[in-house]
């Protein structure tokens, strides 16, 4: 049977902007009420009014993911505020393209933070709730989690992280009612793309428009669907690794000797 978003309850991290404010609005208008929360409050504030357009009772709240020890207490805080929350999306998240020759252990531990541990500590605030409530959890991760692109250690890390954890949880939650599901974005025009303290990307594909992602973020949901990538020829290019992953790094690495 389809889930219906209709009616439901949900929180979306990191949606001052990108897929978040998309998928925010989006689901505001398939007839959630939905609460929103980001560092930046101006922007956070234009994203609501787009919101509530659709869905007058939605919400915001001004936090930092990064900031761990609050994230228990905003969760108990976004739950009451919206009457209970049946569907978490962890989009919030930040990018790192730095070969290993710059990164610095608290480089590497601050982008885990924002990315791993704060779509965790949530999860783990909220598990309770959201099975009771029978829920869903959406966990944005990256094509970069499968791919393992040049300069990215750290940030495909934090992504492969997610994607372990959702996996594992997944099959911990087997006798409830509780579904997961991951993304795999692939280049999306958003501003982490241009964010400062980043190199250059290194492979130049065409990014796609936030709303080409949006869709299929939502139909997953109401499907069923574990996991999604976008766009879906992604998901070839992961098959292609597994079966050998040492060629597939030395095809990498001859792509990259060869620019």
């Amino acid at each position: 049977m389809a889930y219906s978003l209709a009616g439901k309850n949900v929180l979306v991290t990191g949606a001052s902007s990108g897929i978040g404010a998309g998928v925010a609005v989006g689901l505001a208008q398939r007839g959630a009420t939905v609460g929103i929360c980001a560092r930046r409050g101006d922007k956070l504030a234009e994203v609501l009014a787009q919101v509530q357009e659709h869905a007058p009772a939605s919400k915001s709240w001004v936090v930092d993911l990064a900031d761990l020890d609050v994230l228990a207490g905003f969760a108990k805080e976004a739950d009451d505020a919206l009457g209970g929350i049946d569907v978490l999306v962890n989009n919030a998240g930040i990018p790192k393209r730095r070969t290993v020759f710059d990164l610095t252990p608290e480089v590497v531990e601050d982008t885990m933070r924002i990315n791993y541990f704060s779509p965790v500590r949530l999860t783990l605030a909220l598990r309770d709730r959201l099975v009771e409530r029978g829920g869903r959890i959406v966990n944005i991760s990256s094509v970069a989690a499968r791919l393992s692109p040049p300069a990215e250690a750290a940030y495909a890390a934090t992504k492969a992280a997610l994607s372990a954890w959702s996996e594992s949880m997944q099959v911990d939650l087997r006798d409830t009612d509780v579904k997961i599901h991951v993304v795999y974005p692939g280049i999306i025009d958003t501003e982490l793309f241009h964010l400062p303290d980043n190199d250059a990307p290194m492979m130049a594909i065409d990014a796609l428009p936030v709303e080409a992602i949006v869709e299929p973020i939502l139909r997953m949901v109401e499907d069923g669907t574990f996991e999604i990538s976008v766009p879906e020829w992604f998901g070839g290019l992961f098959a292609g690794k597994y079966n050998d992953v040492g060629a597939f790094l030395e095809g990498t690495v001859t792509w990259l000797r060869s620019q």
